[in-house]
């Protein structure tokens, strides 16, 4: 079969994130498949391709990447009883609602907040899916993301240790220790996907250190290391959670992390709000990535993430939109806005540049989720990019500098998003599914949840 190619040409700015930064007038790329063979200026591309491209008055950015989010609480947005809480507070307002949850409500609620992200030029996601009731499986996640066509990262989550025995959660939504590692592992068997573009792997995810045994975490890590896939979890989000860890363990969060063999490269932690500077040190010596989320911090008032000074000593630091009741909201260069302005709040205007705050959102994604083939733009890579229409009124008086300006104004949907060399997003409309039909069926099943 003949491989398809693809021509863009004409971006106003194409910001590759390779290794010189380079930012290309009049730039464009060549892909043959779903793999960039070339990135230059348009007269220095091929003149013709299967598909052309004309990007005029558009910066063209490598795919977003988010690192953390939960999507099936996209059907949990603004809950009134919720609004208010810090996260304990929070979660205990909600449990009883995802309690409820079903295996087509996974399914559409990923089909949403896939879409949210998309069109906000996502490429790339994970998700930390974490109870199972009613019949739920992470396939349900995984069956959506095929779907829509977006290139994922499905984290089998987990909760255990349920309030009887000193958890956080009711007990009814905790598993027994041996069905979850059974089925992570029947879950990497059928779907995780090592070679290079992969669409879909698995991670394993025990939820946090308040849901979940110790035995649970050991085992996890285990298992993932035998089968080389990664390891995700939610850690030191506020106060509350690291005094937890002090309290139950005789640990701060990340001593505790580190006795249970819980960092390295192929591990990546959601929050670390309260990661204290030996834990940074830890994190940066052992490659151990972090998923800054910064709305999500200020909705629940956790505070503020050391971002700035994690860059500082070589963490790994990626973005992630958190779970849709905690953010109510799924756009990526939204978060990277709020990163970048969040430090700035902590430490001062130097504290990140937007494109720092766009390194996060991009190749900064690839290296927390141990992937050296997206991310940028360039040969080799995957042909994964979003490009955004400088001529909307959010950019009026912004031609300045245009690559700062995705950050420091308005957040924009993308206009055009290629996804493994598919456009998925063609004029701002999705092309792979219906979204008024899976809005109403999803804003349906968001009012039968709530009303029980």
């Amino acid at each position: 079969m003949r491989i398809k190619t693809l021509l863009v040409k004409h971006a106003h700015r194409l910001v590759t994130m390779d290794g010189q930064r380079r930012e290309i007038p009049d730039g464009g790329l060549f892909a043959e498949g779903n793999r960039i063979t070339a990135v230059a200026t348009t007269r220095e591309l091929p003149e013709t391709a299967d598909e052309i491209i004309d990007l005029t008055g558009h910066v063209v950015t490598p795919g977003l990447i988010n690192t953390h989010h939960h999507m099936f609480q996209s059907l949990t947005r603004a809950i009134p009883c919720a609004q208010d809480c810090g996260l304990f507070g929070w979660l205990k307002a909600l449990y009883p609602l995802w309690g409820r949850l079903t295996p087509e409500m996974i399914r559409i609620s990923t089909l949403t907040a896939m879409a949210e992200l998309i069109l906000s030029g996502c490429t790339t996601t994970s998700d930390h899916l974490y109870l199972f009731p009613n019949g739920c499986r992470l396939d349900d996640s995984l069956e959506a993301a095929g779907e829509i066509g977006m290139r994922f990262h499905a984290c089998r989550g987990a909760m255990s240790l349920g309030e009887s025995q000193g958890g956080l959660p009711p007990d009814r939504l905790v598993e027994p220790e041996d069905d979850i590692l059974r089925d992570a592992r029947r879950l990497i068997d059928t779907y995780h996907d090592s070679n290079r573009f992969a669409m879909r792997r698995i991670a394993i995810a025990p939820c946090s250190p308040f849901s979940v045994s110790q035995n649970l975490m050991r085992e996890s890590a285990a298992l993932a290391r035998s089968c080389g896939v990664a390891l995700h979890t939610h850690l030191a989000e506020n106060d509350d959670d690291a005094a937890y860890s002090r309290e139950k363990f005789g640990r701060t969060p990340a001593e505790f992390v580190e006795e249970l063999d819980w960092v390295g490269r192929d591990v990546w932690h959601a929050h670390c709000v309260r990661l204290d500077r030996d834990g940074i040190r830890l994190f940066a010596r052992t490659g151990t990535g972090v998923a800054h989320c910064p709305s999500s911090n200020m909705r629940l008032g956790s505070g503020i993430a050391p971002v700035a000074q994690m860059l500082r000593e070589g963490v790994a630091v990626a973005l992630g939109v958190d779970g849709s009741a905690s953010n109510d909201s799924g756009q990526m260069l939204g978060e990277a806005r709020q990163a970048l302005l969040l430090q700035r709040a902590a430490s001062g205007p130097a504290a990140l540049t937007a494109r720092q705050a766009l390194e996060l959102a991009t190749i900064g994604g690839a290296r927390v989720l141990g992937r050296d083939d997206i991310g940028a733009l360039a040969p080799g890579m995957a042909a994964d990019f979003a490009a955004f229409d400088l001529r909307k009124i959010a950019f009026a008086g912004a031609g300045h500098d245009p690559v700062a300006a995705l950050v420091f104004c308005s957040p924009a949907t993308a206009a055009w998003s290629v996804i493994d060399g598919r456009v998925v997003v063609r004029n701002g409309q999705l092309t792979t599914i219906d979204l008024p039909i899976v809005l109403e069926r999803h804003n349906r099943l968001a009012r039968e949840l709530a009303a029980g």
